[in-house]
C-alpha cells in the first residue's frame, strides 16, 4: 500500500452485423491496462454462444493471437482488467463472469465496490446461491438473475437490481442479444459511450474509445442503464438524479489516463490545475520542478507554469515495469522502485528540486524516490502532493482499508517531512481537490480526505466466511 490500488477497467462492444469484437476488446483493454494489471478477460457472444478466456497477467500476455483466434468473430463482447489484492486467488476472481441461468446466458464485468456486499451475499447464500469467487461481481450477477426471473427484459432486471445494490459500481454486461452498461446512482466510477461505424461501445475511459477508433458520444449518467441492441441505443433513467453526484476525485488525480476525458473534464487539465493550486498554496525558491512518472508529471507542469520555475524531466521510467503496488509484498514493492525509476542527474545535480507526486499513502515509496534524488546530487528536495493527506478509509474501490496504514493519520506534516527526508512538504487542500473539474455539474467523493462519504460505509468489509478463509490461507 505504498501507492493506491486502482480501479478495474471495463469495456463492451455491440456490433449488429458481426465484427472482430474480440480484437476490439483486446485493443481497448490494452488502453485500459493502467486500471488493472493482475488479470484480464474477454467473453465473446456469437449467435447466442459465449466463448470466454481469462487469466492472470497483462493483456498482451494473456491474449496471444491463437487465443484471440479461438474467441472468433461475434456480435457482442465484454472485457475486463483487474487490479491485484493480497491473499486472494487472482485467477479465481478474474472477470468477466459468465452465468447460465434459466432465462439464458449473461456475462458481466464490474468496477467498484459494494457497501452492502456482505449482507447481500449472506442473503443469497441462505437462498441457495453457490459462490465460486470473492468478487462483488458475483454478488451483482446473482442480484440481477434474481430480478430477471421476475421481469420481461434483462435491462429491467438490472434497473430493479439497482434498488438493492449499494455503493460503487460501473457495469458492462451482455445477454445473448444485448450489450448493457450501468452506473451507480452516485457515479463513483466513470463509464462512457462511443460509436464505431454501426457498433456501440461502452468503456471505463475515453482512451479506450480512441484506441479502437471509436467516437465519443457521451458519458453514462449516474444511475442510468444503457442498452445497445438491434434497435440501436436506448436507456433506462429510473435511477438518474436520485442521489448526489460522487465521482471518485482520484480519477482526476491518479487513476485515469491523462488523455481521457471523464464526465466532461480533461484529466490532463485537471492535474495541471492541481499543480497550479500547489504552487499558489506552497511556493518555494527552487531551480527545477520535476514530476514522478506518470501521474505526477501533469501536476508538475502545472506547478512550473504557475510558479515560473522551469520544468525538467527528472526521472526516466522503465516502461516494462508495472506500477509498484502490484508486487505481492511490501519489500518487493520497495525494491522495484530502483528498477522502475532512474533520476536524470544532469537535471537535478546541484539543484533545488520541487518534486511533485500524485499522493502520499504510506510514505515508503516517496522516501526511496527522495533518496534517489539525493544520491543524484539534488541539494534540496521540496515535496508537493497533488492529493490532500489521506486520513480515512475508502470503501468504494480502492484499498485504503485501515486508517492505521496511512502515514498522515499517524503523523503530522512535519513528522512526515522528516520521515520521507524532504526539505519542505505541501499537500493539495481538500477544498481545491473539489475544484479540479471544469465541469460545474461534477460532484466528488473526497471521503478519504474528509471522512464525509456520499453514502453510508459498510457495516463490515468481510463478505463471508468463505472469503475470510481464503484470505487467512493466503497470508500463512
Amino acid at each position: 500500500m505504498s501507492k493506491l490500488h486502482e480501479e478495474c477497467g471495463v469495456f463492451g462492444i455491440y456490433s449488429p452485423d458481426g465484427h472482430d469484437v474480440a480484437g476490439a476488446c483486446y485493443y481497448a483493454l490494452y488502453a485500459l491496462q493502467h486500471r488493472g494489471q493482475e488479470s484480464c478477460g474477454i467473453v465473446v457472444n456469437h449467435q447466442g454462444l459465449m466463448r470466454s478466456h481469462k487469466d492472470t497477467g497483462l493483456v498482451n500476455d494473456v491474449f496471444t493471437k491463437d487465443v484471440l483466434d479461438s474467441l472468433g468473430y461475434g456480435e457482442i463482447a465484454v472485457g475486463h482488467v483487474r487490479y491485484g489484492t493480497s491473499g486472494i486467488n487472482p485467477a479465481q476472481n478474474a472477470q468477466p463472469l459468465t452465468v447460465n441461468h434459466v432465462k439464458g446466458l449473461m456475462a458481466l464485468a464490474h468496477n467498484g465496490c459494494l457497501t452492502n456486499a456482505y449482507e447481500l451475499r449472506e442473503e443469497q447464500e441462505l437462498n441457495g446461491s453457490i459462490y465460486h469467487t470473492t468478487s462483488d461481481a458475483e454478488v451483482i450477477a446473482y442480484a440481477i438473475v434474481k430480478e430477471r426471473l421476475k421481469t420481461k427484459s434483462i435491462e429491467d432486471a438490472v434497473s430493479n437490481a439497482m434498488d438493492s445494490l449499494k455503493g460503487a459500481y460501473s457495469i458492462v454486461m451482455m445477454s445473448s442479444t444485448k450489450l448493457i452498461g450501468a452506473r451507480d446512482p452516485y457515479g463513483f466510477h466513470p463509464l462512457c459511450i462511443g460509436k464505431l461505424n454501426e457498433s456501440w461501445v461502452f468503456a471505463s475511459e475515453t482512451c479506450a474509445l480512441d484506441a479502437i477508433g471509436a467516437t465519443f458520444v457521451r458519458d453514462v449518467e449516474p444511475g442510468e442503464v444503457v442498452i445497445a441492441d438491434k434497435n440501436g441505443l436506448r436507456s433506462n433513467t429510473a435511477h438518474v438524479g436520485e442521489k448526489p453526484r460522487g465521482l471518485c476525485v482520484f480519477e482526476y488525480i491518479y487513476f485515469a489516463r491523462p488523455d481521457s476525458v471523464v464526465d466532461g473534464s480533461s484529466v490532463h487539465m485537471a492535474r495541471q490545475r492541481a499543480g497550479a493550486f500547489l504552487a499558489l498554496d506552497h511556493p518555494v525558491q527552487a531551480d527545477v520542478v520535476i514530476g514522478v512518472p506518470d501521474s505526477g508529471i501533469d501536476a508538475a507542469i502545472g506547478y512550473a507554469r504557475q510558479s515560473g520555475i522551469p520544468y525538467g524531466i527528472g526521472f526516466i521510467k522503465n516502461k516494462y515495469i508495472g506500477r509498484t503496488f502490484i508486487q505481492p509484498t511490501q519489500s518487493d514493492r520497495e525494491n522495484k522502485v530502483r528498477i522502475k525509476l532512474n533520476p536524470v542527474s544532469s537535471v537535478v545535480k546541484g539543484k533545488r528540486v520541487v518534486l511533485v507526486d500524485d499522493s502520499i499513502v504510506r510514505g515508503t515509496t516517496c522516501a526511496r524516490i527522495v533518496k534517489l534524488l539525493r544520491d543524484a546530487g539534488a541539494t534540496e528536495v521540496h515535496m508537493r502532493s497533488s492529493a490532500p493527506p489521506f486520513l480515512y478509509p475508502c470503501y468504494f474501490g480502492t484499498d485504503i482499508d485501515k486508517r492505521e496504514n496511512l502515514i498522515a493519520y499517524n503523523h503530522t506534516i512535519e513528522e512526515i517531512r522528516e520521515i520521507i527526508g524532504v526539505d519542505s512538504l505541501g499537500y493539495l487542500r481538500p477544498e481545491n481537490a473539489e475544484r479540479l473539474c471544469d465541469n460545474t455539474a461534477c460532484g466528488f467523493c473526497t471521503g478519504c480526505f474528509t471522512g464525509e462519504y456520499p453514502c453510508d460505509p459498510p457495516a463490515t468489509t468481510v463478505k463471508s466466511k468463505f472469503e475470510r478463509s481464503i484470505m487467512e490461507g493466503g497470508n500463512k
